[in-house]
């Protein structure tokens, strides 16, 4: 499972890289194309992020990975 996450944070990180080299592309390129190209990088990250989330929900409901960090009650 870890290494399922850091493929998908990974990934995360690429399509934010192609969102910006789309979004500061200029000059000769048709400004549709240019943020159609934006919009679809960042609809694939957001696409990423909610099955990232999805995974780590059904990892934790199954009983693979356990919270640790700050202990609530007594």
């Amino acid at each position: 499972m870890k290494y399922i996450a850091i493929t998908l944070f990974v990934s995360i990180l690429i399509a934010l890289g192609f969102a910006l080299s789309f979004m500061l592309r200029g000059g000769t390129e048709v400004k549709s194309f240019k943020s159609n190209s934006m919009a679809k990088a960042l609809a694939f990250r957001i696409g990423i992020s909610v099955f990232l989330f999805a995974c780590l929900l059904l990892a934790w409901s199954m009983g693979w990975i356990q919270p640790t960090g700050i202990k609530v009650g007594t």
